[in-house]
């Protein structure tokens, strides 16, 4: 049989609602009663039952954390990143798996469901609109690589995307190409719209450089090698911006594929700085996103929302740089 929380207070000689004190966080307990009942907890190796002490602090002590891109290796580290990091501070992940599904009203209904204290929506793809849904419903959120605002109606923590992509744009053009692209992950994603914009406002300052552009239908490895097997079979680019490693990766193949080289026929490079992108026989060029601190600072705001939920939405956003592989052609010697 389990231990009880009364078989603790038998042993402490104490009572059920001391042993209870002593397990909830900001209770009143004497040193001594906390010291007799942490003994007799020890001796019969009993744990508090986080559920039941749900009903007594009102707090499950749940973040909901929705994503919607399982298909992208990059999720691995940012699910082991989030999880690691809630845990530590004593709570618990509840994960929301969009990918069939991204009807904020069908998240909120399920996270109203376990009393989630808390929502990180980590992902660079869906609207603002998805993470304001969990605000109306009174629910402490972050948007996690979300969309930049000036005046977030939400808290924000990510990276500016169009400046990525006039980083991206700058790269490409000091290295000497001049038929470059875009090819971008889902058309519809923020983040897409956002990487595509700075790109082309880097390169219109240079009208000798060809701008095209095309979209994957996801961030994905296949839908990367799709997309530009169809390039491939017109004209192509001399170099690209894929707005997502795994699409560089999965372009990278199709080149190499159609018997062309990376970067001798075709240059390339990507964003994020996923751990893939360092093997020696993909080697992308690559803009760094420092996806630690993204979610290290998201966590950080979901946790002091526990305690003021109306605190004023603000948007965080982290630098990026660029990390030099070999997917691109060297910058020419002055």
């Amino acid at each position: 049989m389990p231990v009880t929380l009364k078989d603790v207070a038998e042993l402490a000689g104490v009572s059920r609602s001391a042993v209870s004190r002593t397990f909830t966080e900001g209770a009143s307990v004497s040193d001594k009663t906390r010291r007799k009942v942490e003994k007799a907890a020890s001796a019969l190796g009993y744990q508090p039952n986080a559920l039941a002490s749900s009903l007594t602090t009102g707090r499950t002590k749940l973040i909901g954390l929705v994503a919607n891109n399982f298909h992208n290796p990059l999720f691995l580290q940012v699910f082991d990143l989030f999880t690691r990091g809630l845990q530590e501070r004593g709570l618990r992940p509840l994960l929301v798996n969009l990918t069939e599904d991204i009807d904020p009203a069908n998240s909120v209904r399920l996270l109203k469901q376990y009393s989630v204290d808390g929502v990180i929506v980590a992902s660079s793809t869906l609207s603002p609109e998805f993470a304001l849904a969990f605000r109306n419903a009174r629910m402490p959120v972050v948007h996690s690589f979300g969309r930049y605002a000036h005046t977030p109606r939400v808290h924000v923590v990510g990276i500016d995307n169009a400046e990525c992509g006039r980083m991206a744009a700058r790269t490409l053009i000091a290295r000497g190409y001049r038929r470059i692209a875009f090819l971008g992950g889902p058309e519809t994603a923020s983040s897409t719209q956002d990487r595509i914009t700075g790109f082309l406002d880097a390169a219109v300052a240079h009208p000798d450089v060809t701008v095209t552009h095309s979209f994957a239908s996801a961030y994905s490895f296949d839908a990367g090698r799709v997309e530009m097997t169809k390039l491939l079979m017109t004209d192509p680019a001399e170099a690209y911006f894929c707005g997502d490693d795994i699409i560089a990766i999965g372009a990278q193949t199709a080149i190499q594929s159609a018997g062309l080289r990376v970067p001798d026929d075709i240059g390339l490079i990507g964003l994020n700085d996923m751990e893939m992108t360092r093997w020696e026989n993909i080697d992308l060029t690559t803009i760094h996103q420092p996806i630690p601190q993204i979610i290290s600072s998201s966590i950080e705001l979901v946790t002091s929302m526990l305690s003021d939920a109306e605190r004023v939405p603000e948007t965080r956003l982290f630098p990026c740089h660029v990390v030099e592989r070999g997917s691109l052609r060297p910058l020419p010697t002055p």
